[in-house]
C-alpha cells in the first residue's frame, strides 16, 4: 500500500463519523500523506453581523483540514495546539479552500500550517495546528 492510499483509507474512515465537517457542508477535495484539502461554500448561517463569515466557521474548516491532514498515517491524533490569523473577511456565497500540509515531526508531534482562500486565491486566513499522537490506529498493524 502507498503512502498516498493509506492516507485516503484513513481520510475514509475519519470522514464516515465526521458529523461536523459533513453538516458544515465541507468537503474532500484532495489527500496525500500529510496533506489534505478540503472547501467549504459559505452558507446564510455562517454570516455574521458585519455581513462576513464568523471567524468560528473559517477556524473549524482550518481545523478540519488540519485533522486530515495529520491523521493521515494510520495515527490517530488529535490537536494539542491551534492558532489562527484572520487576513481578509470571506462573504456569503465564497467557496473556501483550506490547504493542509505538515512542516515538522518530533516524536508523537507534528506542526501543521493551513491556508484558507477563496477559489479566486484571495488569501483568507493561515492557520497553524499541534497535533498529538494517542498511540492508536486506525487499522490494525500487521506484525
Amino acid at each position: 500500500m502507498t503512502r498516498d492510499t493509506l492516507a485516503q483509507a484513513c481520510a475514509d474512515a475519519m470522514w464516515t463519523d465526521d458529523r461536523a465537517s459533513q453538516g458544515l457542508g465541507m468537503h474532500i477535495e484532495e489527500i496525500a500523506a500529510n496533506r489534505a484539502v478540503l472547501s467549504m461554500t459559505v452558507a446564510p448561517a455562517m454570516v455574521n453581523g458585519h455581513g462576513t463569515c464568523h471567524g468560528g466557521f473559517l477556524f473549524t474548516l482550518a481545523d478540519s483540514a488540519f485533522a486530515f491532514a495529520c491523521n493521515t498515517d494510520n495515527q490517530k491524533r488529535v490537536a494539542a495546539h491551534c492558532s489562527v490569523t484572520f487576513l481578509a473577511p470571506a462573504v456569503l456565497g465564497d467557496r473556501l479552500i483550506a490547504t493542509a500540509e505538515q512542516r515538522a515531526e518530533a516524536g508523537r508531534s507534528g506542526l501543521y500550517d493551513v491556508r484558507v482562500a477563496t477559489d479566486g486565491g484571495q488569501l483568507i486566513a493561515e492557520f497553524r495546528g499541534l497535533c498529538r499522537s494517542l498511540g492508536q490506529t486506525f487499522f490494525p498493524v500487521a506484525p
